[in-house]
């Protein structure tokens, strides 16, 4: 298993149940074939640069292990989410 981390950037108006229904949601997606060692809830932050004129995400970090090749299918239900304005997976040295 490799370790990664995944940088996700929620919409701002998205209701706090619901965004934490969601992330529990990719929480277990991760657990299907991995572990979550880490999880750092930034909470709101403004962005770098407005995306669809959003100025404003709701971001959290979480660090993970995996097989490389469960992170394609977890990208995939991450860009399907209309909830999620940006994310970004790397891969951390060992």
């Amino acid at each position: 298993m490799n370790i990664y981390e995944a940088v996700l950037v929620f919409k701002p108006d998205l209701e706090e149940e619901k965004r934490n229904t969601l992330f529990e949601n990719f929480k277990k997606a991760i657990n299907e074939n991995g572990e979550v060692t880490s999880v750092d809830e930034w909470g709101m932050r403004k962005l770098a640069y407005e995306i669809n004129y959003i100025k404003e995400g709701y971001y959290y970090i979480v660090d993970f292990k995996a097989e490389p090749s469960h992170i394609k299918e977890f990208q995939r239900r991450l860009r399907l989410s209309d909830a999620v304005l940006r994310y970004m997976v790397i891969r951390k040295e060992d």
